[in-house]
């Protein structure tokens, strides 16, 4: 079975004026750490591919073996799998033949019919949805003799939510975004080094001090080379589906997302849940730490005062992990139990928790009865993002239904708010609300229909198969 799920970071860049790029690199995949913490891999040309399990920022025990790793032109990955082992051989970049190594963000869904083509003509085992679209690149590439023209051909066979970087054995370097724009991908530039980066996020671009650009667009590729940039758009134009969960949870707070600030956006998610859900409370205490601007955004709208009622342990070893994207229920429990309650904030106050949204609820339960035992006066929660009932395909962990808890506790159910209050007795607060895709797309800015609400409404309509684009519709960069 073929690992099909690879969500994580990827960077990009290439130098016109010769500067050493991997350090530049190695910094922008720390500011995406929270889109991976499995494992991370570098690719520069004319060098084996360096992969290491754990954390990128670990990289320094490494420095012996990085120390010739040097060059102009660099790509780097993070990965945060969701199917598949969590073992070296599927960490990424990958190389494919002498040609060039690749990396990838998303989810094909349909990979194994990809590996099983590419597999039979390589003779190579394609086990990641990364290796196979590698090679099936690598097909059209031989045959059309260009990167733009093989992309293009190997998207019609694409079906899934994707962002690459590849670089190629000359030192040519192209990043691309799939048609409906799933994933978030920027374009940065350094002026004093005159460097060209792309990133999964703009807070990778901040961290070494390029200036953003743009997104991409979806359904872009762009290739930087000693000329500079190139832009080819290798699909026509289509409604996008940009993931909902990116603005709510996943991306950086500091990062700004297809024209929006993923900051802004969680704190007027905060105000739309305080005007659809009134209640007396003491306290708002925000779930640390993605939830902490939606938190902020309530209390605001209400008046209730928040506090930091809960905190991390940033002292162990996990103490700045995300629980969410661990690859195992025991990881998460680990980091979830290292989330302490402040007493003097909690005891005797009615409390209001504010998370950015419940998946399988376990981490939730934890919570609740901690603040309990801290001696609150009653436990309610309202969070950011809508019930969750259906698996993503598209590059989120939510594999499959019987793990989501809103289905497994109200299967059939239509009224959002018994829904809800299966919920709230499943995981032991008073109250419980859920945000809906109105609230939740108005608070973001963009339309609900610009935006993939597939895991709360079941609707997969826009994974299907994409027209090729017309040679008049060319990306200028």
């Amino acid at each position: 079975m073929t690992d099909k799920k690879e969500k994580c970071g990827i960077v990009a860049a290439r130098s016109s004026s010769g500067l050493d790029v991997v350090p530049g690199v190695l910094k922008a995949l720390e500011a995406l750490q929270h889109r991976g913490q499995e494992s991370w891999g570098l690719a520069v040309e004319g060098r084996p591919v360096f992969r290491r399990m754990g954390l990128v920022t670990d990289w320094p025990l490494y420095s012996d073996e990085l120390a010739g790793f040097s060059g102009q032109s660099a790509i780097g990955h993070l990965r945060y799998s969701t199917k598949g082992r969590s073992v070296l051989d599927n960490a990424q970049p990958i190389q494919i033949g002498s040609d060039f190594s690749i990396a990838h963000n998303g989810t094909i869904v349909n990979a194994d019919s990809l590996s099983a083509e590419a597999g039979d003509e390589f003779d190579a085992p394609c086990d990641s949805d990364t290796k196979a679209a590698g090679y099936r690149l690598l097909h059209h590439l031989r045959l059309t003799g260009s990167m733009f023209g093989a992309f293009e051909k190997l998207s019609t066979e694409l079906v899934g939510a994707y962002c690459f970087v590849i670089l190629t054995s000359n030192g040519d370097v192209y990043a691309a975004r799939d048609p409906r724009g799933y994933r978030p991908l920027s374009l940065g530039w350094i002026e004093e080094s005159k460097t060209l980066v792309a990133a999964s996020e703009s807070c990778a671009l901040e961290s070494i001090g390029a200036a953003f650009v743009r997104d991409i667009e979806p359904g872009e590729m762009v290739m930087f080379d000693k000329e500079g940039i190139k832009a080819h758009r290798f699909s026509a134009k289509v409604e996008p589906a940009h993931c909902s969960f990116e603005f709510t949870y996943f991306a950086h707070p500091s990062s700004r997302i297809n024209g929006v600030s993923v900051y802004e956006a969680r704190k007027n998610v905060g105000r739309a849940l305080a005007r659809r859900f009134r209640t007396d409370a003491d306290v708002v205490v925000p779930v640390p730490d993605s939830a902490r601007p939606a938190a902020l955004g309530y209390a605001l709208e209400s008046g209730i005062p928040m506090d930091e009622g809960l905190m991390k342990d940033r002292y162990r070893r996990k103490g700045s992990i995300r629980s969410f994207i661990e690859p195992d229920q025991g990881g998460r429990d680990e980091i979830v139990k290292r989330i302490i309650p402040v007493r003097d904030v909690i005891k005797g106050k009615r409390v209001v928790v504010i998370d950015d949204s419940l998946v399988r609820g376990t981490s939730s339960k934890a919570i609740v009865d901690s603040l309990k035992k801290a001696g609150a006066k009653s436990v309610k929660m309202a969070v950011t993002f809508p019930a969750i009932r259906h698996p993503c395909y598209m590059g989120i962990d939510f594999p499959t239904k019987d793990e989501l808890l809103a289905h497994r506790v109200a299967e059939g159910e239509t009224d959002p708010g018994k829904t809800a209050d299966k919920v709230a007795k499943e995981i032991g607060v008073d109250e419980f609300y859920y945000n809906d895709i109105e609230g939740l797309s108005e608070a973001i800015g963009i339309p609900k229909d610009s935006l993939c609400f597939a895991c709360v409404n079941g609707d997969y309509s826009k994974l299907g198969a994409l027209p090729q684009a017309r040679p008049e519709e060319r990306v200028k960069a």
